[in-house]
C-alpha cells in the first residue's frame, strides 16, 4: 500500500491543525488492475495492510508532537491530507488535487510565485510509484521528502530536482548486502526480485557491484504472483546455490518463502532486503526455520518517544467512537472521517506497535525535515514565527536540502543527490521464538565515517558451527592453481602446479608462479626453496682423495727426478730415454698441478688452465713415449733394414725435433683454445631441479677437436710402436709398460665419456680429474716405478755388462731363427 502525506498550507492556529484526508483504508492491490474504463480503483476491495497503517500513525504522531512544541514552529500548525494510493496509475486524481489552486490548475508560463494547494508532499512509499507521479512535481519544485522508495533513478538531479528521502538508495542498499556477502566470502548467489522498479534498480546496481567484487551471480529471477515459485527453487537447488538475495516486498516475498517451505527447502542463507527484513507476520510462519539462516537490512533502530502512549490513546478513543461507521460509503463532501474509520477500529494497540518498525524513523524524520525547513523558511524564533512571510514550495525546497540537525540520536540531513547518511542494522531471524526475534548482528554507517562490521559470534551456524558454503567451486587444495570457467569467473577446477613452480593464493591463485633461476619447487609447492650451489669444494672427502694423490704423484716425479739425475750415467737411466726421462717427469708434475684448479668456486684462469695444463704437457710426455718407442724400433728392427735412414735420424737428432714440432704445434693450439672463446664458468641449471652445478664451458669447440685429436693420434702412435717392439730384449723394452699406460689411459677416458652421457652431476667433474689422474699414474706407475725399482733395489741390474748380456742374447736368438 501507498500513503501520499501531503502538508498542506499553514493553518494559523494555536493548538489544533487542520486535517483532512480521502479515504483512511490502508489496501494493497496484489496484481496490476486492468480496467476497461478510465476509472478509480476501489482501494476497500483489497488487503488491508496494517504496516501501512502504522507508517501512518507515525506521521500523525510526528505532526501532533510538531504542532505541540513552543520552539520548533510557535503559533503555526500544521496540516495534511492523506490519500490511499493503491494503484500506480489510476489514482492521478490526488496529485491534480495536490498541484491545483482553489479547485483549478492554471498554465502559466513561470511557477515561480504559484501557489498550489500544498507546498511539500511525503512520499509516496515504494519507487514505481515515485517515479510514477514524480515529475507533476517536479515541475513546480515541490519537495517531494519521501519515507520509502530507495530507487537509485531517483538520486538523479537532473531527472527529479525536487526529491529527497530519509532512507539511503538503493545502491548503499546493494552497498551492504555485497558487504555481507565478501564478509562472508561468499562468491555464488542468486537474485530474486520482483517485476518493478525498484527490484530492477537493484539488480542493476547489484550487477555493477558483482563485477568489482569477485561475485558471480548464479542465477537471477525476477518474479511474479503467477510465476511458478517451486520452479526457481528447484533451478537454485540444481545450480547449488545457497546464498539467495531477495531484493522484494510484500505478496512475492511471502509466496517464496512459503513455496520454500513447503517443498522443503534446507539450510540456505537469505539476504533480505529492506523491504521484508523485520516481517513478523512472515517469521512466524511455521516451518521457516528450516529454510535456514535469514539476515536482514533495515535502518538502526531509532524508538520514538511517546509514540506507544499517542497509539494507546488512540485506540482508547477509536473504540469508543461509533460516528464513523457508515463513512465508507460517503463522499468527502458529505463527510469527512477524522482520525477513525471502520477497517482501522478492528487493530488493537499491540497489533499496530508490533508491526515492522523498519519505516517508522523515516516517515518520523521526513515530517521533521519538513518544519525544520519551514521553521528557516518563515525564520522563526523561540516565541513566534513570521507569518508575512510568503511560503513557496521552491523556498522549501533550498531549506531542505541546507538541513543538518540531530533527531533522536540521529544526525539528519542530504547530500547533493538529496539522500541522506546511511545507518543501516543487520538482523539475523530467531523465527518462531518467543524472546527476540529479530537480533541485531551488525551495523553499516557512512556518517561520521564509513563503518560496517559483523559480530560472527552471534551467528549459530548449523550442523558443525562453520559459515555455510556459498561458493560456485571447493578451494583448491596447497599447490594447485585455479583454471576459470568461460562461463562464470568464480568457477573454477583445480589442476597442480608443475615443478619449479609455486603458488601464492594471496597474490594470484590462478597462476604458477615459476621459481627465479636461483630456486626450485617441487610439483604442487606454494614456496620455492633456494637451489644449492654445487662445485668441487677443497673439504669434500673425495676431493681431498684427489688432491692427496695429486700431491703424491707431483712428490713421486720429483723424487724419481732426484734419482735419475744422481743415477744419470746409469744404463737403466739411459736406456729410459736419459735427458727425455726429465722432460717426461716435469710435464707429469705440471700435469699433475693442473689438478689443483678443478677445485673452488671456478673462475675464468681455472677453467683455462684446468684443462690447457693436462693436453698441452701430457701431449709433451706422449710424444717422448712415441718418440721412444719408434726409436727403440729403429735401433731393434729397422738400423739392419734401413741403414740410411737410421743414419739421418741419429744425425739430425730426430727424436727431438719430433718432440718439439709436436709440442710446439700443440702449444699453438692451447694458445688458440684459451684466446679464442676462452673457456668460461658456467651454471649448469637444467640438469637437476635442486642444483645448480658450476663448472666450465668447452672454449672453442673446433680447437678443442684439434686439441683432442693430437692427443690421440700420439698415444695411438705409442700403442702402435710399443706394439712392435714386443719381442725386444728385456732391459731395453719399454714396450709392455707403455702399453700398459696407453690401455689405462683408453679405459680411464672412456669410463669418464660414458658417465658424462649418463649424467651431468658435479662428480662427473670429479671424475674429469680422475681420469687426468689415472693418466699420469698409468705413466709414472708402468714406465718409471720399474726402473726406479732397479735403480734401488736392484742395483747388480744397472751395470753395463748386464745390458750387454742380454743385447748378446737378444742377437743369438734372433740368428737362430
Amino acid at each position: 500500500s501507498v500513503l501520499y502525506m501531503t502538508i498542506l498550507q499553514l493553518v494559523e492556529q494555536q493548538k489544533f491543525s487542520k486535517i483532512t484526508w480521502e479515504k483512511i483504508l490502508f489496501h494493497l492491490l496484489p496484481f496490476k488492475v486492468n480496467n476497461p474504463s478510465p476509472v478509480l480503483a476501489l482501494c476497500s476491495r483489497y488487503h488491508f495492510d496494517e504496516e501501512s497503517y502504522q507508517m501512518f500513525q507515525v506521521m500523525r504522531f510526528a505532526v501532533e508532537e510538531i504542532n505541540n512544541s513552543t520552539t520548533l514552529l510557535p503559533n503555526v500548525s500544521l496540516g495534511y491530507e492523506i490519500f490511499n494510493h493503491c494503484s500506480d496509475t489510476l489514482n492521478f486524481p490526488s496529485v491534480f488535487s495536490f498541484l491545483s489552486q482553489n479547485g483549478s490548475f492554471p498554465i502559466q508560463r513561470n511557477f515561480n510565485k504559484y501557489q498550489p494547494n500544498v507546498i511539500t508532499v511525503i512520499g509516496p512509499y515504494d519507487s514505481t510509484t515515485t517515479i510514477t507521479v514524480a515529475p507533476f512535481f517536479m515541475m513546480d519544485l515541490i519537495p517531494m521528502v519521501n519515507y520509502g522508495s530507495s530507487s537509485y533513478d531517483l538520486s538523479n538531479k537532473l531527472l527529479y530536482p525536487s526529491f529527497l528521502r530519509t532512507v539511503p538508495s538503493n545502491k548503499d542498499l546493494i552497498d551492504i548486502i555485497i558487504r555481507i556477502i565478501k564478509w562472508f566470502r561468499w562468491n555464488w548467489v542468486a537474485f530474486i526480485g520482483s517485476q518493478d522498479d525498484y527490484s530492477q534498480d537493484g539488480l542493476s546496481l547489484f550487477y555493477q557491484y558483482i563485477r568489482e567484487n569477485g561475485i558471480c551471480l548464479a542465477y537471477q529471477g525476477m518474479l511474479s504472483l503467477e510465476s511458478d515459485y517451486y520452479a526457481t527453487l528447484k533451478t537454485i537447488e540444481k545450480l547449488k546455490i545457497n546464498i539467495i538475495v531477495v531484493f522484494s516486498s510484500g505478496v512475492i516475498v511471502e509466496n517464496l518463502v512459503r513455496a520454500a517451505i513447503n517443498h522443503n527447502i534446507r539450510d540456505k542463507v537469505w539476504i533480505a532486503s529492506e523491504g521484508w527484513s523485520m516481517n513478523k507476520k512472515l517469521s512466524q510462519e511455521p516451518g521457516i526455520q528450516n529454510i535456514g539462516k535469514i539476515f536482514g537490512i533495515t535502518e538502526q533502530f531509532t524508538s520514538l518517544p511517546g509514540f506507544d502512549q499517542f497509539i494507546n490513546k488512540t485506540r482508547k478513543y477509536s473504540d469508543d467512537d461509533e460516528e464513523c461507521s457508515g463513512c465508507e460509503g460517503q463522499s468527502s463532501q458529505e463527510k469527512t472521517c477524522n482520525q477513525v474509520c471502520d477497517n482501522c477500529t478492528k487493530l488493537s494497540s499491540e497489533e499496530i506497535l508490533n508491526e515492522s518498525p523498519t519505516f517508522s524513523f523515516p516517515v518520523y524524520a521526513a515530517i521533521y525535515s519538513v518544519a525544520h525547513a519551514l521553521h528557516n523558511v518563515l525564520r522563526c524564533d523561540s516565541n513566534c514565527c513570521n507569518k508575512n512571510v510568503a511560503v513557496y514550495p521552491f523556498m522549501l525546497l533550498k531549506e531542505v536540502k541546507k538541513l543538518n540537525f540531530s533527531l533522536n540520536g540521529h544526525q539528519i540531513k542530504y547530500d547533493i543527490n538529496g539522500d541522506p547518511p546511511v545507518s543501516y542494522a543487520v538482523v539475523l531471524w530467531h523465527p518462531n521464538t518467543g524472546s527476540q526475534v529479530f537480533e541485531v548482528v551488525g551495523t553499516y554507517a557512512t556518517y561520521p565515517e564509513i563503518a560496517f562490521t559483523i559480530n560472527s559470534s552471534l551467528i549459530l551456524w548449523n550442523n558443525d558451527g562453520s559459515v555455510p558454503f556459498g561458493n560456485c567451486s571447493v578451494e583448491c587444495k596447497e599447490g594447485f592453481q585455479r583454471e576459470k570457467d568461460r562461463n562464470h569467473e568464480c568457477c573454477f577446477r583445480c589442476k597442480i602446479c608443475p615443478s619449479n613452480t609455486y603458488i601464492n593464493y594471496t597474490r594470484d591463485p590462478y597462476t604458477c608462479v615459476p621459481c627465479s633461476t636461483d630456486e626450485w619447487s617441487e610439483e604442487g609447492s606454494i614456496a620455492c626453496q633456494r637451489r644449492e650451489i654445487m662445485y668441487l669444494s677443497f673439504t669434500d672427502p673425495l676431493s681431498v682423495l684427489l688432491l692427496v694423490s695429486a700431491a703424491c704423484l707431483v712428490l713421486l716425479c720429483s723424487a724419481i727426478t732426484i734419482l735419475f739425475s744422481y743415477n744419470y750415467n746409469t744404463p737403466v737411466v739411459k736406456s729410459a730415454g736419459g735427458s727425455m726421462c726429465f722432460l717426461m717427469l716435469v710435464s707429469l708434475i705440471m700435469s699433475s698441478i693442473g689438478l689443483f684448479f678443478f677445485f673452488g668456486q671456478p673462475m675464468v684462469i681455472q677453467c683455462v688452465f684446468r684443462n690447457v695444463m693436462f693436453c698441452f704437457f701430457y701431449s709433451v710426455c706422449l710424444s717422448c713415449l712415441a718418440v721412444r718407442s719408434f726409436q727403440i724400433f729403429c735401433v731393434f728392427k729397422m738400423a739392419t733394414k734401413f741403414p740410411e735412414a737410421y743414419k739421418c735420424w741419429v744425425k739430425h737428432n730426430g727424436q727431438w725435433l719430433v718432440i718439439t714440432i709436436v709440442s710446439v704445434f700443440q702449444f699453438i693450439l692451447c694458445v688458440l683454445w684459451g684466446t679464442f672463446r676462452t673457456p668460461a664458468p658456467t651454471r649448469d641449471e637444467s640438469s637437476y631441479a635442486d642444483q645448480i652445478i658450476l663448472g666450465c664451458s668447452r672454449g672453442n669447440l673446433g680447437v678443442l677437436l684439434a686439441v683432442v685429436f693430437l692427443v690421440a693420434l700420439l698415444s695411438f702412435l705409442c700403442f702402435f710402436f710399443s706394439y712392435m717392439c714386443a719381442d725386444l730384449p728385456k732391459n731395453y723394452n719399454e714396450a709392455k709398460s707403455i702399453t700398459f699406460s696407453i690401455l689405462f689411459f683408453y679405459i680411464s677416458w672412456c669410463l669418464y665419456f660414458t658417465a658424462n652421457m649418463i649424467s651431468q652431476a658435479v662428480y662427473i667433474q670429479l671424475l674429469y680429474a680422475l681420469a687426468q689422474l689415472s693418466s699420469l699414474y698409468a705413466i709414472l706407475l708402468s714406465y718409471f716405478i720399474p726402473k726406479s725399482y732397479i735403480i734401488v733395489f736392484q742395483p747388480k741390474k744397472n751395470t753395463q755388462a748386464y745390458f750387454q748380456t742380454s743385447i748378446q742374447n737378444y742377437t743369438q736368438n734372433i740368428s737362430r731363427t
